[in-house]
């Protein structure tokens, strides 16, 4: 399944205008929970729009702007890009099958000019074989219908065509441990299919794919554990939006955007890519075993 070109969703002008938003309330000194009483929301409309939970009416821009006390001559332009957050990504027709706030990573990814990750039990989603995500999909959703099953697989080949499309492919820089080639997740030909895949994928000139040895040792990723770090494209010098961590646990997603966030997963990156190594031969040598 291809990705449909040129449909990017609400995600970017969503964060976009959020962080406008939090700048004005911010420079008017006001609190999240003032700013909710002067507008007779809640604080947890606040946050959503300011982290780019949520769409905004254009009306809902002005009158956030006329508490903050903002010029008029930026109404224009955020109500404009309040209008933007109404957009539907290619992921919106999936939204039954997409766990609460996963949304919010796919446009980011879809967004990304670059992707850095580590991980330690899995192959990353875009890298992962269909034998192998209906295995993993099969543990982490007992009882899953037939259908969902598809749906959710169509999902994850979606979002691999970013690897390959014609315009700027996605550059993905992956470490990953030593375990993940040991894991039989789906049997031995679905584990041998992922690893051949992991082989040729690696050949791409935009993917980096490096591996941690089990004598590695320790490092910082260790206590991270798996995470994603995204960059986005440059215009005029300048990123169109700050980069962003991507943390998942078993009881829900962390988006990290604060620039000392950022810089403690990147020294943890660099800490376990200074272990690693070329994961190629170990790929052969694991396939060789099977």
């Amino acid at each position: 399944m291809a990705l449909p070109q040129g449909i990017t969703g609400s995600t970017m002008p969503r964060r976009q205008l959020g962080r406008q938003l939090r700048d004005l309330r911010n420079r008017a000194r006001m609190t999240t929970r003032v700013a909710a009483q002067r507008l007779e929301w809640s604080e947890a409309k606040i946050w959503r729009i300011e982290t780019g939970q949520t769409s905004l009416r254009s009306l809902d821009v002005e009158a956030m702007c006329r508490i903050y006390g903002a010029p008029e001559e930026v109404f224009e332009p955020l109500s404009a890009l309040a209008r933007e957050t109404k957009a539907r990504g290619w992921w919106t027709e999936f939204s039954d099958v997409i766990d609460e706030g996963y949304e919010v990573y796919i446009g980011l990814e879809e967004a990304a000019a670059r992707l850095t990750t580590y991980e330690n039990e899995l192959v990353p989603g875009l890298l992962q074989t269909e034998g192998y995500m209906r295995a993993v999909l099969a543990g982490a959703y007992p009882g899953i219908s037939p259908e969902q099953m598809d749906r959710r697989v169509r999902v994850r080949i979606a979002r691999q065509a970013l690897l390959t499309r014609p315009d700027s492919p996605l550059q993905l820089d992956v470490v990953i441990s030593e375990a993940v080639l040991w894991h039989r997740i789906g049997g031995e030909d679905v584990t041998r299919g992922q690893l051949e895949r992991l082989r040729k994928i690696a050949e791409l000139p935009n993917v980096r794919l490096r591996l941690i040895p089990a004598e590695g040792g320790y490092h910082h990723c260790m206590d991270a554990g798996r995470f994603v770090l995204l960059e986005f494209p440059v215009a005029a010098g300048e990123p169109t939006e700050p980069p962003v961590v991507y943390v998942e646990s078993l009881t829900g997603s962390s988006y990290l955007d604060k620039d000392h966030d950022v810089e403690r997963y990147r020294e943890a990156f660099a800490a376990a890519n200074s272990l690693a190594s070329d994961a190629i031969p170990a790929i052969e040598t694991t396939l060789a075993s099977i």
